[in-house]
């Protein structure tokens, strides 16, 4: 964490001017960029539809139209509208009645809304409710196994059980440091990485293998 906030600085994660676009964000982020995401929620503001109402009663093809640069849109539309249904059906709309539950109790119930797993469910809890649940994505399972701390089973639990277990349950940490390990994603720690410029490199099974390889072969 240090390392990584010393390199990147405070993330200010996740860009939202509500709950209900930080939710809407999560589901539009799904197997795309977040510049892609923004997009999209651009669109649904321009359109002045992204709130708990709008969403309610937009027709899922009109809400489809709108977030076309998100990628998958039919399906993130059905998902939002999904979202939205289940708000309406159980509270009315009121989104903070909903996220004031104990995070255990939401994220069961988040689970059972269509399109919405594990890392969906867990980035409402964090930055939605204000949760100290710590997030996992690709990213993170990624800089994980690289620095060869990866647990054995690879699942979703473990990874997560990895963090939360060494740190404390804090929101703000949890915020920053999934906020910066997507930043060491983007920016290095890549498909095909650059480990000569990631300030983890010395730390990493991965990073180490390499860099000595250049090294041998005089690159």
């Amino acid at each position: 964490y240090r390392y990584l906030a010393d390199r990147y600085g405070l993330q200010f994660w996740w860009p939202g001017d509500s709950r209900i676009e930080v939710i809407v964000g999560a589901i539009l982020v799904q197997a795309t960029s977040w510049h892609n995401a923004e997009k999209a929620i651009l669109s649904l503001k321009r359109a002045k539809v992204l709130d708990a109402k709008s969403l309610n009663l937009i027709r899922e093809a009109d809400l489809a139209e709108l977030i076309y640069s998100s990628g998958y849109y039919h399906a993130k539309a059905k998902r939002i509208k999904a979202f939205s249904e289940h708000l309406w059906v159980n509270y009315k709309l009121d989104l903070d009645l909903m996220l004031r539950q104990e995070p255990l109790t939401l994220r069961q119930e988040l689970l059972t809304i269509n399109g919405i797993g594990e890392e969906t469910a867990d980035c409402i809890l964090l930055y939605a409710a204000g949760w100290p649940i710590f997030v996992i994505d690709e990213y993170t399972r990624r800089m994980v196994d690289r620095l060869g701390l990866g647990p054995k089973s690879g699942t979703y639990a473990d990874y997560q059980r990895l963090f939360e277990g060494c740190l404390t349950r804090d929101v703000s940490i949890f915020n920053e440091y999934h906020a910066l390990i997507v930043a060491l994603g983007k920016d290095v720690c890549r498909k095909e990485p650059e480990c000569g410029r990631c300030v983890l490199s010395s730390k990493c099974i991965y990073g180490i293998e390499i860099l000595s390889k250049t090294v041998e072969g005089g690159y």
